[in-house]
């Protein structure tokens, strides 16, 4: 079960404001509780919250979230601003609501946590390495002129390759405008879309 709601839970992670967090409607859906219950109980025990538990999104990062994430377009339409539960705030979101399934899938969003940190923590090392082989490489064709042009041609590659690699990719940016309707192409040629007018 880990194996398979881990890496689902981590697609529900967003960085925001330099944190790893979890929307609320995410948090609440995973707890199986509605968002409104949970931002309930989260007002009854607020001294639980402190600010690197939890913090309330801006107009600007609510619609940076919409625009980035296809599941919260319903937020849209809302006039709620989400809270956004960072590790520690997602654990005690889990002790205060106390039931079974929220205790549960708390441990799931603690690992799916853990599991991001652990590997953007061994990303991190990665680049530091690389940098430290591209300062020897440097040092080399500085201090030797045996390097031919072909071989630091392919070592340069090879760096890139392996830092490209390392970097987590960017969220992908929904495009501004409006988009074509997949059916219209297969439309024949002098077709019109609109539906034909009912005689009268």
């Amino acid at each position: 079960m880990s194996a398979v709601l881990v890496p689902r839970i981590e697609g529900r992670i967003q960085v925001i404001r330099g944190l790893r967090v979890m929307i609320d409607v995410d948090l609440a859906a995973l707890y199986g509780v509605p968002t409104k219950r949970l931002n309930e109980q989260v007002k009854r025990n607020r001294e639980r919250f402190p600010a690197d538990f939890l913090f309330q999104l801006t107009p600007t990062e609510k619609a940076e979230v919409v625009a980035n994430c296809d599941h919260l377009q319903k937020l849209k339409f809302s006039k709620v601003l989400p809270y956004a539960f960072t590790e520690h705030g997602a654990i005690q979101a889990a002790n205060v609501l106390a039931s079974a399934q929220a205790v549960e899938m708390g441990i799931y969003v603690v690992r799916a946590f853990v599991h991001l940190r652990e590997a953007l923590s061994s990303n991190a090392d990665v680049a530091k390495r690389l940098s430290e082989l591209e300062m020897k490489t440097e040092s080399l064709e500085l201090s030797h002129g045996t390097f031919s042009r072909n071989t630091r041609l392919q070592l340069r590659q090879l760096l890139d390759a392996v830092r490209e690699l390392t970097t987590p990719p960017q969220p992908p940016k929904r495009p501004i405008g409006f988009l074509p309707l997949e059916n219209k192409k297969d439309q024949p040629k002098g077709s019109s879309a609109r539906p034909a007018k009912k005689a009268t």
